[in-house]
């Protein structure tokens, strides 16, 4: 009787293979959520440059009183939009939110806060998306939720809606706040 060939076994061993990584992936607590290796460790340096006459987004800011949000956007994101209204109602109750512009043109970035307000404490441009790549940005919109020593609490990929604005964002804001 002939040997098989090594080549018979690989479509079995793949299918297996691809069938434990699927399983896997369906036993974790929220399929949809997309993890961060960053919560709970200190936030990664911040590397902007100046958006406008907007004060600049510094490291020293992500520590000290206080949780603060770090909100990563882009005028050219339509998900960006629809969760802006909800930043500038956080601003209004008082949560500091730091912006960070990812790979977007200066004069539209800055022409999409006059249009829909500006919801930052400060800002700062990521053109080359370094600081994104450092904070294992996914795609914008992005927001970290912040403590007072400068750890990440939560983060959040896609756009806070008001569902997950009360179901994620002001749970992880209160946790930050008890820290």
């Amino acid at each position: 009787m002939a040997k098989p060939s090594p080549l018979m076994l690989a479509p079995p061993l793949v299918f297996f293979a691809l069938a434990m990584l699927f399983f896997v992936g369906m036993q974790r607590e929220n399929p949809d959520e997309l993890p961060s290796a960053l919560e709970g460790k200190p936030a990664p340096a911040v590397e902007v440059t100046a958006l406008g006459d907007a004060p600049v987004f510094e490291d020293a800011m992500l520590r000290g009183e206080g949780v603060k949000l770090v909100n990563f956007w882009a005028s050219w994101c339509a998900p960006c939009r629809v969760e802006h209204p909800n930043l500038e109602l956080m601003a209004k109750e008082g949560i500091t939110i730091y912006g960070v512009n990812y790979k977007d043109d200066p004069a539209k970035a800055q022409r999409f806060l006059r249009e829909l307000g500006d919801p930052y404490a400060a800002l700062g441009a990521d053109a080359s998306g370094r600081m994104a790549l450092n904070w294992g940005l996914y795609g914008v919109p992005e927001t970290y939720v912040i403590d007072g020593n400068g750890q990440i609490v939560l983060r959040f990929a896609g756009p806070i809606t008001p569902s997950i604005l009360e179901s994620t964002i002001r749970p992880a804001i209160a946790e930050a706040q008890a820290n």
